[in-house]
C-alpha cells in the first residue's frame, strides 16, 4: 500500500468533513471520536459529495438525498442508498495525515 499525505491533522476540524484529492481520487477526511477516516468523496446513490455533508454518530449524511454511509466501512444505513463506498487506510505520523487509496495485488 502506497500511502500519501493528504493533508496536516492540525487543518481537521471535529466531525467536519475535509475533501481532497489523492493520485486523483475524491476523499473526503473525517476526525471524529478521536479518530480520522478517509471515505471516496462521492454518494453511490446520487454521484455528489460526501464532503459537503453533516457527519454524526461515526457515519456521514449525504446532503442530496439523505443516505448515511459508516466511515469505517462505507456501508450505507439507509435509502436511497444500497452500494456502498470505498474507505481507504489512514495512518497518522506527526502531523500528516497518509492515505492510502491504492489496492493490493
Amino acid at each position: 500500500m502506497a500511502f500519501v499525505k493528504a493533508c496536516a491533522l492540525s487543518e481537521l476540524e471535529s466531525d467536519t468533513p475535509k475533501r481532497v484529492e489523492i493520485d486523483g481520487t475524491p476523499v473526503s477526511l473525517v476526525k471524529t471520536g478521536g479518530e480520522v477516516f478517509a471515505i471516496n468523496d462521492i454518494c453511490s446513490h446520487a454521484n455528489v459529495s460526501l464532503s459537503e455533508g453533516e457527519v454524526e454518530d461515526c457515519a456521514i449524511e449525504c446532503w442530496l438525498h439523505g443516505s448515511s454511509f459508516d466511515l469505517r466501512t462505507g456501508k450505507p444505513s439507509g435509502l436511497p442508498a444500497t452500494r456502498p463506498v470505498p474507505v481507504y487506510p489512514v495512518q497518522i505520523q506527526g502531523d500528516d495525515v497518509l492515505v492510502s487509496v491504492t489496492q493490493e495485488s
